[in-house]
């Protein structure tokens, strides 16, 4: 069968985020939802609120909340992310007359107090075609346990009935007309209008009638006159009332009628990022660190009687093994010792490393202080964590004993090592694996999620520390991503507008085929040559060098491209587009789990810009970020969207089954995909390659460095 498989960045998936955002309310359900008492109803909006109007609340800092609404003829399906402790922001994708996405934004100015409400300040559809566009501000309190009441004041879409002159004409006329609809192509921040135009009041109340039942009833100023235009809502009253059932596992089902006539439905579930699925995770315990003296009378693993290194370097790669460690090189010394693993379990690093250190102090002599434990990936050296083996046996059992062992550590670079006490068997490797895979294309007007499934193969053949040849095979045997009618209608070159032609066109898929380079050109340096065909649509050379300081939050790389586009086929021919392609970047940790990269450089379609991105990040691995792209390339001339945009997801494994897991699953999700700032998707970029094993996420990790 033909088909193929094409995400909303081009790039073929495997079975992702794109799946997995919907199994994760089944995955995490019984664990990791907030507590049903302290989660705020969630609005048809996907936000805090009562029917459809919003409230004051905010979610608890990094809650994720999913949201969806039938109501009528129409749907809106909602993802919120509670991005600092007063900002929260949503992605919608909603079907009125056609598909459309729109993001909001809302800021809690003040939390409630004993005689003051919460306040709150927001703007809903800031950022799409504004077919939502409003603003407003609101103020709600709470009296007593049961009955929470909420009014404000709308504009825009929240003042279409009983409106009156905008207030804020005091300050300057320019706020008494708003335009209507949208400018250009849409996507674009119309701060021109915002708090401009006629305003109304809106209100309402809850009634929580136990844990589990609360009542709603709310008076919305919102005509839906796009809806009424088009015969498909009949809006009687501004009275829209629902009703809320929690059900002990963290969903929420709601039932409401709004203006009198439209019922609807909506089922809503927060989950909390920050937690665990299962709090401290199923992993066995770790070995204790014995004492010295027992260890020098059971010396057969360690004596020149008992084999010498060789038999010690045996016991290590065993042990190790069972710690899902892989022991790839041993120096031995008097008083310090150095083992080179590549950690193939642990999603957080600093626990590898206390596993690993517990490990050399079960079974190097007990004359040996020091242990020196280097993070390696395919044999290339990253960081090197050195404990003092007196430091284990004093804190594995203190209450603050990880902190403690972490102000006596050092993390050093591990630059030059080479391959000194390389072990014999470590290099040529080869490797394979056969499994499924599904892969995601996202909102397609006439067909808002597209999937293909398929057996595909992966290979890979390291002779040497860094060098990697390897591929990938896929044959789609079931899906409808090709059946997508919707073709490039872009002004500049189609360098990812003709993706469904690769849907259409291509069988058996030679999705990559490269060979690949990373080494260590000298301290705190990493450096990558990529070559071959290096995603479904490109092939090429690509070169990369990062100066990322072992310590420091701040990191700078600088990448040259050359690429050529792919025949359809996706085999082993290239059609007549060729681009030199390339970036500096800069990224930042700024603490609190957020991280930020600007990526200035050239794309595919010779444009030049540059793209922001900011990710939220949790000790647990979990991630959520957005990004957005300006270029040269003027917004008429980018099409639908005006700009590149999207989110990015990524849920360790681990997260959902609580056994440490080192796969991550990802998706990154545009809400329109155009030519104009798109890059070369290239494997194993470094900051993200190397970044786990260096010192500031190592820090971060510390509180699991003896567990």
């Amino acid at each position: 069968m033909k088909s193929k498989t094409v995400s909303a960045d081009g790039r073929q998936k495997a079975p992702y985020l794109g799946f997995m955002l919907a199994v994760a309310t089944a995955a995490g359900m019984a664990t990791a939802a907030y507590s049903q008492s302290t989660t705020p109803p969630l609005s048809t909006y996907g936000t805090p609120g009562l029917v459809e109007l919003p409230t004051a609340q905010v979610f608890y800092d990094g809650a994720l909340a999913f949201n969806a609404t039938k109501l009528g003829s129409t749907e809106r399906y909602n993802v919120t992310f509670q991005v600092l402790p007063r900002v929260y922001g949503t992605f919608r994708y909603s079907n009125v007359t056609n598909f459309d996405r729109s993001f909001d934004i809302h800021f809690q100015l003040a939390d409630e107090a004993r005689f003051r409400p919460a306040l709150a300040v927001g703007l809903r559809d800031f950022l799409g075609t504004g077919i939502f566009s409003s603003e407003y501000f609101v103020a709600t309190k709470g009296f007593g346990s049961r009955v929470q009441v909420t009014g404000g004041i709308g504009w825009g879409r929240l003042a279409g009935r009983n409106s009156f002159d905008n207030p804020l004409s005091v300050f300057s006329d320019r706020f008494d007309n708003r335009k209507a609809g949208f400018t250009g192509t849409g996507g674009q921040l119309e701060t021109g209008d915002w708090f401009r135009g006629p305003a109304s009041l809106f209100g309402g109340l809850s009634y929580k009638v136990s844990d589990q039942l609360s009542l709603m009833a709310e008076y919305s100023p919102d005509l839906y006159t796009r809806e009424t235009n088009a015969g498909i809502a009949d809006i009687a009253t501004p009275l829209n009332v629902g009703l809320l059932y929690r059900f002990k596992n963290g969903v929420d089902l709601k039932g409401f009628v709004v203006g009198g006539n439209e019922i609807g439905a909506q089922l809503s579930y927060v989950i909390n990022p920050a937690k665990r699925s299962i709090p401290g995770g199923l992993e066995l315990a770790p070995v204790p660190v014995g004492s010295r003296a027992r260890l020098a009378v059971a010396d057969w693993n360690n004596s020149a009687a008992g084999g010498g290194v060789a038999a010690v370097t045996r016991v290590l790669r065993s042990r190790l093994e069972n710690e899902g460690l892989e022991l790839q090189g041993y120096i031995p010394g008097t008083r310090s010792a150095t083992i080179r693993i590549e950690n193939q379990r642990w999603d957080v690093e600093a626990q590898a490393a206390g596993r690993a250190a517990r490990i050399m102090a079960e079974t190097l002599p007990p004359e040996v202080e020091e242990f020196r434990v280097v993070f390696q990936k395919d044999g290339v050296p990253n960081s090197r964590v050195v404990t003092q083996r007196s430091d284990l046996e004093e804190f594995q059992y203190d209450y603050d004993g990880a902190w403690r062992t972490f102000a006596r550590a050092d993390i050093q670079d591990a630059a030059g090592l080479g391959r000194r006490g390389e072990l014999e068997g470590t290099f040529p490797r080869f490797d394979y694996s056969l499994s499924p895979y599904a892969a995601y294309s996202f909102f397609d007007p006439d067909q808002p999620i597209r999937v293909d499934v398929g057996p595909q193969l992966k290979f890979s053949y390291k002779p040497l520390p860094g060098l990697n040849f390897s591929g990938r095979l896929r044959y789609p045997i079931a899906g409808n991503i090709e059946d997508s009618v919707r073709l490039s209608n872009s002004q500049l070159p189609a360098v990812r507008t003709d993706a469904v032609l690769y849907a259409r066109e291509s069988d058996l898929e030679l999705n990559t085929l490269t060979a690949e380079y990373i080494w260590r050109p000298g301290e705190n340096l990493f450096a990558r040559t990529t070559a071959g065909y290096l995603e479904s649509m490109y092939g090429g050379v690509s070169a990369e060098l990062l100066w990322y300081p072992v310590n420091s939050r701040l990191a700078f790389g600088v990448e040259a491209n050359y690429a050529k586009k792919r025949e359809y086929d996706i085999l082993f021919g290239f059609r007549d587009y060729d681009v030199l392609t390339g970036h500096a970047s800069a990224y930042y940790d700024f603490g609190n789990g957020f991280v930020g990269q600007i990526d200035a450089g050239r794309y595919l379609a010779g444009d030049w810009g540059a793209t922001f991105s900011l990710d939220r990040e949790f000790n647990n691995g979990f991630t959520l970020g957005g990004f957005f792209t300006l270029t040269d390339v003027p917004f008429d001339q980018f099409g639908e969207g005006s700009f590149d945009k999207g989110l990015k997801f990524e849920v360790p494994l681990s997260w959902f089954t609580g056994k440490p897991s080192k796969t991550t699953l990802s998706e990154t999700i545009r809400p329109i995909l155009r030519d104009g700032g798109a890059r070369l998707n290239v494997n194993n970029r470094l900051f993200g390659y190397v970044r786990d094993e260096r010192g500031k996420e190592l820090r971060d990790g510390w509180g699991r460095y003896l567990r």
